[in-house]
């Protein structure tokens, strides 16, 4: 059957990891089938021979169902859809959401403030929540920023509604700034909360404790008098600091669900209620049964709010680079309108308005320079500390601090859609993703509370049928602290900390990591592939060598630049500048076509066949390229790029054309091989050419001559030989490449382009932001296993203790306030090693002493 191209709209694509497991699936169905994705408009495009409605059960399978009444069939063949739309892919405009796309599909993604979370069951049970709702395509929720991510056609009240109806609270986030603060406000008074809580149960507690060893009444006569006042004390500290623990569980088991507070709250609960029922009942109760446990239920509420409350502060550290983004946004710009200067609210400032900025301030929006001259510092973008000279017509972002001069320049993009609004934006989104190693997590706390209940029953069973005297004091101290020291807080922070921290600074060092997802895998890459042009060398390649074997040259040139006017490709703006620096006239031609991988043809002003690109080009149009041979191979040898034009079937002219080394590629390739990686340069260029740039870099494996789909190919070859694959390119040329790769880096000035298509986005044109990202990833993954196994490690380890298997060895039994504060304690301990990663160096960091400002830094600035 002839491959036809299908168009799917679906809502539940995010990112080019969401095509993957799309191709993958529909390749298991059709070998051949080619797939290609459009995150930021939410299309598929797959060239297949399925029908229609396999397609969608293959997508819905996939766990991608495709939206009613998207399906559009074109009769294209594949090598277009190969080319065409995978190019496409890459070059889609910025905004998180395409506007065309939500409206028609009227779907968008919402932020959530949840709160009432307080573990992992919890996230578990509002993103059930949500995914439940009707319109709902992906939800995602991080406990460590108590945020939810929902992308669907279901409507914000919607949302709120469902987050409610499962027992917790939820508010829309409209302004990313403002709801960090209001985070931020919330958690402090929330901290204050807990610590003034945390000393009024440990008031009561200690002296009680401390109490016990000089007077301890019997609960009889006097002594019950005495142990009734202890008992409504404790009771107000459960009623006081200790409410929301309570109040909690109860919405829980309304919903019939069950998370940390409904641990608490039963183990504390049954020692206060046993407790009183030993007061009120002690003269018919045995004298075993006289054991009395208000202490333990005020200092293990104590004890767990005051390791809540050092969680949160070390918490709030976790979202620093974040708020730092949302602190380089100026909240005022002053604007020139109709020759009238005025300071205005950074929200009324328009595109097309020309703004004036003096020296040492902070750019309010993205634009163009139109007057002035200055040095602007773009560390906080870029990552790269030296200031960059800017004069008239040279693009400036928003965020960056000017130098000495001052500057008149017109907004080109305001608010949201600048270059900081959509870093920061993607640096949100990627906080809050979740990387697969995650998943275990999810899945153990999904279960893990009904199954410590169950624990707690059975070990309660044990103790009163089989254990030693007086059982119903060991019965009820060894559920009490079964309950208490299993709470999964730990097991929810393992994973979201981490992540935050390290997207955080990746961001920091310039990487932008698109997700979770990505920030994972590369950190097990054994090979990365690099594209030459633009990625190994400037990218801004020039002529330094013309000959003509057979013509006029000014009528030659004046060929060259009727071909190359409109290309983007950097050899064609090589080309046509030096044909306007000669003075060329663009001639007259027609039928212009665009050869891919090869160059350009067309019919010149007598309808004589032209040709302009490389050999293979010229020689398939059978022309003879001899009289050229020794002088091409001479400047191929030098590493330079041999461009042929062709007129009437013969050979006309050649160009050599030079594309120098970035300064610091050497270096960074040999770190990135110190990191174990194996580089290996893929290149459209001729064999020579590209054995010169792979001898001078230090590649010992590279492959030339190849078309984009050639690159695509030896990636898969790669991928069959085990090898987890990196690529990098500029975003644009490389896309079938960048796909195919298990990540794929985008590589320049965080365009537009390849902030919407890679997995990893480099803000600055440098293979060391590679290394950062790999060694920060590496760094995170590393991270997170340490808290998975401290995690998971405490409850295996302290369930059984808690139960008493030491019990026939030790003859004690763990009490429940050393369960309170070994709970609480676990939690610090994964948040504190997850901090550790804010003050770990890159080796990058240590070659250029990152910590100190270069001195050319401080003077263009001060």
């Amino acid at each position: 059957m002839i491959p036809r191209t299908l168009q799917r709209q679906v809502p539940g694509m995010s990112c080019q990891g969401c095509v993957k497991r799309m191709r993958e699936a529909i390749q298991a169905r059709d070998a051949d089938a080619e797939v290609v994705g459009f995150p930021a408009e939410k299309r598929l495009a797959v060239s297949t021979a399925l029908d229609e409605a396999t397609l969608d059960h293959v997508l819905a399978e996939a766990g991608y169902p495709a939206a009613e009444g998207t399906g559009e069939a074109a009769a294209l063949v594949l090598p277009e859809l190969t080319e065409t739309a995978r190019n496409e892919s890459v070059a889609q405009p910025t905004p998180a959401l395409s506007a065309a796309s939500a409206a028609d599909n009227d779907t968008r993604t919402h932020r959530l403030a949840i709160s009432g979370m307080t573990c992992a069951s919890c996230v578990k049970s509002v993103q059930q929540a949500l995914e439940r709702t009707p319109g709902v395509a992906t939800a995602s929720v991080n406990f460590g920023t108590r945020i939810a991510q929902v992308y669907g056609s279901a409507p914000a009240g919607a949302l709120v509604q469902a987050v409610q109806a499962a027992g917790y609270d939820a508010e829309p986030i409209v302004d990313l700034r403002q709801a960090e603060a209001a985070r931020s406000a919330k958690d402090a008074e929330t901290y204050r909360s807990r610590l003034r809580g945390s000393a009024w149960s440990l008031a009561l507690a200690v002296p009680l404790m401390a109490s016990m060893f000089l007077y301890h009444p019997h609960p009889v006569g006097m002594g019950r008098l005495y142990w009734l006042v202890i008992g409504l004390l404790t009771l107000a500290i459960l009623m006081g600091p200790g409410r929301h623990f309570f109040v909690n569980a109860w919405k829980n088991l309304k919903h019939h669900q069950a998370n940390m507070d409904s641990l608490i709250a039963m183990g504390t609960g049954t020692a206060w209620l046993y407790s009183m029922a030993v007061v009120a009942f002690a003269p018919w109760l045995p004298a075993v049964a006289h054991g009395i446990y208000f202490e333990a239920s005020a200092m293990i509420i104590g004890l767990v709010l005051l390791g809540n409350a050092l969680e949160l502060k070390a918490r709030g550290r976790t979202s620093e680079a974040l708020k730092r983004l949302l602190d380089l946004q100026s909240r005022t710009a002053r604007v020139i309108r109709n020759g009238d200067e005025r300071e205005m609210p950074i929200e009324e400032v328009r595109q097309g308005d020309h703004i004036r900025v003096r020296p040492g301030e902070r750019l309010p929006v993205d634009g163009l320079v139109t007057s002035g001259a200055s040095h602007i510092d773009e560390s906080m973008l870029t990552g790269e500390p030296l200031p960059v000279a800017k004069a008239e017509g040279d693009e400036v972002n928003a965020g960056t601090v000017n130098g000495r001069g001052g500057l008149i320049y017109r907004a080109t993009r305001v608010g949201a859609d600048t270059r900081l609004g959509q870093i920061t934006e993607q640096v949100a989104l990627a906080q809050n993703s979740r990387p697969p190693i995650g998943e275990l997590a999810d899945k153990v706390s999904s279960i893990f509370v009904p199954t410590v209940m169950i624990i707690a029953v059975l070990t309660a069973l044990a103790w009163f049928n089989f254990g030693a005297e007086p059982r119903v004091i060991h019965m009820l101290v060894t559920a009490t602290t079964v309950l208490i020291i299993a709470c999964p807080c730990a097991l929810g922070l393992a994973t979201p900390i981490s992540t935050m921290i390290g997207v955080g600074k990746a961001a920091e060092h310039g990487v932008l990591v698109r997700s979770g997802e990505a920030l994972q895998t590369a950190s097990r890459l054994t090979t990365l592939v690099v594209d030459k042009t633009g990625t190994l060398t400037m990218g801004k390649p020039s002529v330094t060598e013309a000959h003509v074997v057979e013509g006029e040259p000014a009528a030659l040139l004046g060929l060259v630049a009727a071909l190359e006017q409109g290309s983007e490709h950097p050899l064609a703006a090589a080309l046509l500048a030096y044909a306007e620096q000669a003075g060329a006239e663009a001639a007259s031609i027609r039928d212009f076509d665009s050869i891919t991988g090869g160059g350009v043809k067309a019919a010149g002003p007598n309808g004589e066949a032209l040709l302009l690109g490389n050999a293979r080009l010229l020689e398939q149009a059978g022309i003879d390229l001899t009289t050229g041979a020794e002088l091409a191979e001479r400047l191929e040898k030098q590493a330079r790029t041999v461009v042929y034009l062709g007129v009437a079937g013969r050979l006309a002219a050649l160009f050599g054309i030079s594309d120098p080394l970035r300064a610091d590629t050497v270096e960074a390739v040999k770190r990135l091989q110190a990191d174990g990686l194996k580089v290996v340069m893929l290149t459209g260029d001729n064999a020579h050419t590209a054995a010169a740039i792979a001898r001078e870099v230090g590649i010992d494996d590279f492959r030339a001559g190849l078309l984009p789909e050639d690159k695509h190919a030896e990636i898969e070859r790669l991928q069959q030989a085990g090898e987890v694959v990196g690529m990098v390119g500029d975003g644009i040329n490389d896309a079938p490449a960048l796909a195919r790769a298990n990540v794929g880096f985008a590589i320049g000035q965080g365009t537009d382009v390849a902030i919407e298509s890679a997995g990893i986005t480099l803000m600055r044109s440098s293979l060391h932001g590679i290394a950062d990202a790999i060694e920060i990833s590496r760094m995170t993954l590393r991270n997170i296993k340490q808290n998975l196994v401290g995690a998971f490690g405490y409850n295996t380890l302290c369930i059984p203790i808690a139960a008493g298997v030491l019990y026939p060895f030790t003859g004690a039994l763990l009490s429940p306030m050393i369960a309170g504060a070994a709970m609480s304690l676990s939690s610090i301990t994964v948040v504190s090693n997850a901090n550790r990663l804010r003050w770990l160096k890159t080796r990058g960091d240590t070659r250029s002493g990152r910590d100190a400002p270069p001195a050319a830094a401080k003077e263009a600035l001060s």
